[in-house]
């Protein structure tokens, strides 16, 4: 059967009418923060090519027992209210979300606990300790906790350590065992691998350790309830399993967008267009005329930094790793560096433990070209012999391939002005915009950063003019 074309307008033509492409936690913010913020009549149309919101936030249960959750995507989100306000923290309170805090049990390296640098003293040597004692002090001083909160990409350009890899910093700290332990330490934060980013966004994910700077936390009940509450209010069309396939500029500085759904091809008009997808996507979509498919071009080659995840989750007879590890989470040393949540301490799992590990870099893209159920015996397998006594049966296994997902360089180098970001081009393309983490820091923090700069800029550009004040006439009567 052949595709059939149809052409919306606009609905009313003195509202104002804007396509969010994408829905993830950035297309789902943009559209809650503009019905929030305009004064204005707003319909919001919402495209997602899958058959659910939420994109890497996904909260979901194991098929043998039905309950038991995990969180298959998103695991935690960044605490930066001891700095300042935080808009993510603020607008979960909102939503009217519980919270709780997430505790790191440490790290497991060469085959000890190590928790804190007392550890690393006893445990691998002094020699050790005073490295990475060094280190410590001078990725404090190298980034204050106020760089930390809020950065300046003017002075940031400048900065010898965003000319500079994180592998060359690291390589710089003269002792082999500190060098290990900090890789291991930043791996699964940075999704890449020491040499693909740079010093500083090494060390800002290596601070994340550090209580003073971040703290990390996750919502009761499980991350993807912001993404149902955020789905709830809005009034936007939500269309669902409609991929766009291409945008055009259309008439009057209009702009059509053209989306499939089950074979049938369907174009709207648009005053606006929010593009909420990972950079990666952004070349799936046919961006119409030489001027706007050249500028959505080199915005994606400027922010091609690929970075990996791979998510392996077990279900286990008992969490037998607590006779040796707490927290909610702890590093391991395996695979490069990973991380493993113990999901069965935010989640009840009656008696039983759900072990998940985060995968990281070249590691994820590798492992993730296995067959699900040799990677899990793979991934299991690779537990340290510290907690192999006791290791309870594996029930069932689930894995999450995120390749691409995130940024290993977000914001790009040189950075650009962030208002700039948004708006690959502002000439003959004022009305298009783009969002994402990868523009800011690769959190759902920096998806609500980049969602509040273009609904923003959006609800300015819209504001009515004011009324001119007209003279007082006053006529004297005798």
């Amino acid at each position: 059967m052949q595709d059939q074309t149809s052409l919306a307008p606009t609905a009313q033509t003195d509202s104002v009418s804007v396509a969010i492409i994408g829905g993830g936690p950035g297309g789902l913010m943009a559209a809650y923060l503009l019905e929030k913020r305009a004064s204005f009549p707003c319909q919001i149309a919402l495209f997602e090519c899958c058959g659910r919101l939420g994109g890497k936030i996904i909260t979901t249960q194991f098929d043998s027992v039905p309950g038991i959750r995990y969180e298959a995507g998103a695991a935690e989100f960044y605490d930066y209210s001891r700095l300042g306000p935080d808009p993510l923290r603020e607008l979960i309170a909102e939503l009217g979300l519980p919270t709780s805090p997430m505790q790191s049990g440490g790290a497991i390296f060469r085959d000890r606990i190590i928790r804190d640098l007392g550890d690393l003293r006893r445990e691998i040597g002094a020699g050790t300790w005073r490295a990475m004692a060094r280190f410590e002090q001078e990725a404090r001083s190298l980034i204050s906790q106020s760089d930390y909160y809020e950065s300046d990409w003017r002075k940031d350009n400048d900065e010898p350590i965003n000319r500079q890899t994180f592998h060359e910093l690291i390589g710089a700290v003269p002792d082999e065992a500190a060098r290990d332990y900090i890789r291991i330490m930043a791996h699964s934060d940075l999704a890449c691998e020491p040499h693909q980013t740079s010093a500083s966004y090494g060390l800002q994910n290596y601070l994340m350790d550090e209580p003073d700077y971040m703290r990390l936390y996750s919502i009761d009940g499980g991350n993807e309830r912001l993404i149902q509450e955020l789905a709830r209010r809005i009034g936007a069309r939500v269309l669902l399993q409609q991929p766009v396939i291409r945008v055009e500029r259309g008439p009057g500085g209009t702009y059509l967008v053209t989306s499939i759904n089950h074979g049938r091809v369907h174009t709207e008009e648009f005053d606006y267009v929010i593009v909420a997808l990972p950079n990666d996507s952004i070349p799936a979509i046919t961006w119409g005329g030489e001027v706007l498919r050249n500028a959505m071009d080199r915005h994606h080659q400027f922010y091609d930094h690929p970075a990996h995840y791979l998510r392996v989750t077990a279900l286990f007879g008992r969490p037998f790793w607590r006779d040796q590890m707490s927290g909610s989470f702890f590093m391991s040393e395996a695979f490069g560096g990973c991380c493993l949540y113990d999901e069965s301490s935010r989640f009840e799992c009656g008696g039983m433990g759900v072990l998940g590990w985060l995968i990281a870099g070249e590691a994820a893209l590798r492992l993730g070209n296995m067959a699900d159920e040799t990677l899990i015996n793979h991934v299991v397998r690779s537990l340290p012999a510290v907690l192999q006594p006791g290791i309870a049966p594996v029930l069932e296994g689930q894995v999450q391939r995120w390749a691409g997902a995130v940024n290993a360089l977000p914001g790009g180098f040189p950075a650009r002005e962030p208002d700039s970001r948004h708006q690959p081009e502002p000439k003959d393309h004022p009305g298009l915009f783009v969002m994402g983490d990868y523009l800011f820091d690769s959190t759902i923090n920096g998806v609500l950063d980049s969602a509040d700069t273009v609904t923003d800029w959006i609800v300015e550009e819209e504001k009515p003019e004011p009324a001119a004040i007209q003279p007082l006439e006053t006529t004297l009567t005798e």
